[in-house]
C-alpha cells in the first residue's frame, strides 16, 4: 500500500485551520477580559485591591478544579450536570467522617475522594454499560447526593475540628490560597494528559466519532468511566477545599456551581458536540466568569439579576461557540 505524506505547506494549512477556530475564541476570550479589568477598575470599587484579587483566586478555583474534568467530559461527547451537589455533599461527607464518625482528619479526606471516585464511576458505568444518556445519568446522581447531604444535616452546617491541615487548606500558602495553588497544579496536569497522552487523544477521538473510536481499538466503556469518576474525584476535591475555607460541611453550599462550570468550559471554546476544546480555552473561560461574578457583586447589582447576566452570557457563548465550530467545519471542507 502506497502511503502519501503531505508537503510541509499542506501539513500547516492543515493545523492552521485545525486550530484557528479555537485561537481566535481563546484571543477574544483574553481581550474581553482584559476589557472588563480595564472597565470594572474604574467603575467598581475595590476590585484592583489585592485581597479583592485573592478572594477571586479563591472563588475561580472553586469552578476551575471541576471544570478540567467537565472539559474532557464535553470533549468526548458527554455532560456532567452534578457538580454543585456533589461539592456539596462532599464538604458534608468530610465533615461528618471527621467528627460525628470519629475517621480522623486523612481517613475522613480519603473516604471522600474515594467516594467521589465512586459515584463518579457509578454515572460513567450507567452509561457505559446501560447506553443511558449522561445528561441523565448525572441527574441523578445530582438529585441524590443533594438530598443526601441536606438529610444528614437537617440543612445545617457541621463544623469541622480545629486541624492545622484544614487551615493549610482553608488558608494561604506564601500569600496565594491554597485552593488556587490546587487548581494550578491540577491544570497542567489536566492539560499535559489532554495534550499528550493516549487517554486524551481517545477522549477526542470518542468525542469527534465514537464508532470511528471503537473500530480503531478505543475502550469507549473504559473511557466513559473513567471520565466520570475523574469529575467525581475532582467534585470531592473541590468540596474538601470549600468545607477547609468555610470551616463546615454544608449541604446547601454550591449551589448553582455546575452550572458556572458548564459555561466556564463552554465559553473556553469547548464545543457541546464533542471532538474540541483546550484547557486553556477552560483557564480563560474560567476567569471570565469569576471577574463577571466578582464585578456584579462590586457593583451592587441584585442577586437575582446577577442570574439574568449568567443565563444571558451562557446563551450567547454557546451561539458563539457554534458559529466558530460551523466555520471551522466549512473550512475544513473547502
Amino acid at each position: 500500500m502506497t502511503v502519501i505524506d503531505s508537503t510541509p505547506q499542506q501539513r500547516r494549512g492543515s493545523v492552521g485551520r485545525r486550530l484557528g477556530g479555537r485561537s481566535l475564541n481563546e484571543i477574544g476570550l483574553l481581550a474581553a477580559i482584559v476589557v472588563l479589568y480595564i472597565v470594572l477598575g474604574s467603575t467598581a470599587a475595590g476590585f484592583l485591591s489585592l485581597d479583592n484579587q485573592l478572594g477571586m483566586l479563591r472563588d475561580a478555583a472553586t469552578v476551575g478544579i471541576a471544570a478540567w474534568g467537565v472539559t474532557l467530559v464535553i470533549i468526548a461527547g458527554e455532560i456532567d450536570i452534578s457538580i454543585g451537589p456533589a461539592v456539596a455533599f462532599s464538604s458534608v461527607l468530610v465533615a461528618k467522617a471527621a467528627t460525628e464518625w470519629g475517621l480522623g482528619i486523612g481517613p475522613a479526606v480519603l473516604v471522600t475522594l474515594v467516594a467521589g471516585i465512586a459515584w463518579g464511576a457509578l454515572a460513567g458505568w450507567l452509561r457505559a454499560r446501560f447506553d443511558v444518556p449522561s445528561f441523565i445519568a448525572t441527574l441523578g446522581v445530582w438529585s441524590a447526593l443533594g438530598g443526601l447531604g441536606l438529610y444528614l444535616t437537617d440543612a445545617l452546617p457541621v463544623v469541622l475540628p480545629d486541624s492545622g491541615f484544614f487551615t493549610v487548606l482553608g488558608g494561604t500558602v506564601l500569600g496565594i490560597p491554597t485552593p488556587a495553588i490546587v487548581m494550578v497544579v491540577l491544570f497542567f496536569v489536566f492539560a499535559y494528559v489532554a495534550r499528550y497522552t493516549a487517554y486524551g487523544r481517545s477522549v477526542y477521538a470518542v468525542g469527534g466519532n465514537a464508532p470511528a473510536a471503537r473500530m480503531a481499538g478505543v475502550n469507549l466503556a473504559k473511557i466513559r468511566i473513567l471520565l466520570f469518576a475523574t469529575t467525581g474525584l475532582l467534585s470531592a476535591i473541590t468540596g474538601v477545599l470549600l468545607a477547609a475555607r468555610l470551616g463546615s460541611g454544608n449541604g446547601g453550599a454550591a449551589s448553582g456551581l455546575e452550572f458556572d462550570v458548564i459555561a466556564a468550559v463552554v465559553i473556553g471554546g469547548t464545543a457541546l458536540a464533542g471532538g474540541r476544546g483546550s484547557m486553556l480555552g477552560t483557564l480563560l473561560g474560567v476567569v471570565f466568569i469569576t471577574v463577571i461574578s466578582n464585578g456584579l457583586v462590586l457593583l451592587g447589582v441584585n442577586s437575582f439579576l446577577q442570574n439574568v447576566v449568567r443565563g444571558v452570557i451562557i446563551v450567547v457563548a454557546v451561539l458563539v461557540n457554534v458559529i466558530i465550530t460551523k466555520r471551522a467545519r466549512a473550512t475544513r471542507e473547502s
